[in-house]
Parts: structure tokens; C-alpha cells; sequence
């Protein structure tokens, strides 16, 4: 059966038909499986399994899986065999990641190849990473606010931190969102930041607005979940600015996951299939 007749009838939450709400997972629906990157830091997969509830929450009639790239279980491909051997036909991996950077061009890329050779009967399509969407831009302001207050304030000097790549079209990314908020908002300024070997670093950013006049700094995540980065992040700004605000990641927001759901929609529709 061609996957995008099976999918004619997938429709926004709480509207899909032939299935009542409450009434569990339509196993006719391809299955979603999210996969983030892993952590060796326990509240990294505790924060991805939240997020990913958050998924199921919200539409109660797909099967939602959780698993990992790498550092954390279930890893990927052990998921991806037992959505094969409970008998699917079809399944959407959804990347937990905001940058189309090593990890979803090649790491998960070759993993979903090598899952497809295996499982022949089981038909695969990899989603669009989350990163783009304006409202994950939402849920990092709402997460900066918790700490910093009202971003009205003009003494205000954001650092919009990210793990940074080796693909500079992924770090252009971060450098716009914060070039956009630093349009939108009446702050001292807003530099984007990165936690690996980049320029410029969370202390060069934080001298950066320093420089401009920034009479407070306040730093926002541009991480889904707590881990070795995010760390690193904080620990950098404190170690330059004892007072600066820290921000927590995007977390289990209901924004992050309505993105989740409507990239596996997308992927759906648009058919781009990874088979054996």
C-alpha cells in the first residue's frame, strides 16, 4: 500500500478520525520515532523521555518511541527493530535536534540506512530536524524570562549559546536567530554564542556586550535538555559574570513538542522514504 494513501486521513491534534480521543495509539499510523543524541548526564534522558510524553500527550493516537543516537538507551536501531517486529510497515524517525549539523547528515542518516537493509519490509522516512521554527525561538525566550524577568529591559545583554558545528551553514543559523532578537527586543544587544572550540565563546560574547553597555547579562540555552554543554555554558558565563542569568534549556515545552508532531506530518506527506 502506498504510504501517502495510508496517510490521507492524518489530521491536526485532537481531530484525527477514526480515533476517539483516549483511545490509544492507531497501529494503521506509521510509527514516530524521536531520537535525541544521548548524554552521559542522567537529566539530559529524563528531559527527552518529558518531552516526548509531552508528544504522546498530545496525540494519543500515534505510537510515539523514544530512543538515542548514542550515550543513553534505547538506542536506535534496537528501537527501530522492535517497531519492525510489532509488525509496522512504516515508520517516521523524528530528529531531537535544533541543527542540521555531523549528527543528523551523517550519524543518524546512516543509522536509519543500515535499520531500512535489515528490515526490508519496514518502510523509513527521516523527518526535518526541529531547528527553524519559530516557536522553539519562543520557548528559549519564555525560558529566559523565567530567570532574567521582563525582555524589555534595554541594560539587558543576551548571549544565545549553542553547541556550534563543523557546518558553518549550522551556526549561521544561531547567528540570525540572535541577530532577530537582537532587532526585536530593546536589550543592550544579543551575540550568539558557542559551547565547543567557536568563536565567539560565552566569555567573548559576554565582553562583546559588556563593550556595547549591557549593564546585566542573561544567557539563553539553545539546547533541548540539561547535559555536558549546557553545563559548560553556565559555568563559563558565572566564571566572567557571578550575577549573569542562566537560563535552562527548551525542556518539555508543549511548543518543542507540537514541532515534533508537525515533522513527522510533513515527513509523512512528503514520502521522502530511506528503504532496503
Amino acid at each position: 500500500m502506498p504510504l501517502l494513501s495510508s496517510l490521507s486521513s492524518l489530521s491536526p491534534p485532537g481531530t484525527s478520525p477514526g480515533t476517539e480521543p483516549g483511545t490509544g495509539p492507531d497501529p494503521d499510523r506509521p510509527a514516530l520515532v524521536a531520537v535525541a543524541h544521548g548524554s552521559r548526564d542522567p537529566r539530559s534522558a529524563a528531559t527527552i523521555a518529558a518531552l516526548v510524553e509531552q508528544v504522546r500527550v498530545q496525540r494519543p493516537d500515534l505510537d510515539v518511541r523514544l530512543s538515542f543516537l548514542d550515550l543513553s538507551t534505547p538506542r536506535l536501531p534496537d528501537v527501530l527493530a522492535a517497531v519492525a517486529a510489532d509488525g509496522y510497515r512504516q515508520a517516521v524517525v523524528v530528529p531531537l535536534l535544533l541543527g542540521n549539523a555531523f549528527h543528523a547528515r551523517v550519524d543518524l542518516p546512516g543509522t536509519v540506512a543500515g535499520a531500512a537493509a535489515r528490515y526490508p519490509g519496514l518502510r523509513l522516512t527521516v523527518a526535518d530536524v526541529l531547528g527553524g521554527d519559530p516557536r522553539l525561538a519562543a520557548a528559549a525566550l519564555r525560558r529566559l524570562a523565567e530567570v532574567a524577568g521582563p525582555l524589555d529591559a534595554p541594560d539587558l545583554g543576551v548571549v544565545l549559546a549553542a553547541t556550534g558545528s563543523s557546518h558553518a551553514s549550522a551556526n549561521a543559523a544561531v547567528d540570525r536567530l540572535a541577530s532577530s532578537w537582537a532587532a526585536r527586543h530593546r536589550w543592550s544587544g544579543c551575540v550568539a554564542a558557542f559551547a565547543t572550540a567557536l568563536s565567539p565563546t560565552v566569555p567573548e560574547a559576554i565582553e562583546q556586550l559588556r563593550a556595547a553597555g549591557a549593564g546585566r547579562i542573561a544567557v539563553a540555552g539553545w539546547f533541548l535538555a540539561p547535559g555536558l554543554l549546557p553545563r559548560r555554558v553556565g559555568r563559563a558565563a558565572l566564571a566572567v559574570d557571578p550575577l549573569a542569568h542562566v537560563a535552562a534549556p527548551l525542556g518539555p515545552d508543549a511548543d518543542v513538542a507540537a514541532v515534533v508532531i508537525d515533522r513527522y506530518l510533513a515527513a509523512a506527506r512528503l514520502d521522502h522514504l530511506v528503504s532496503g
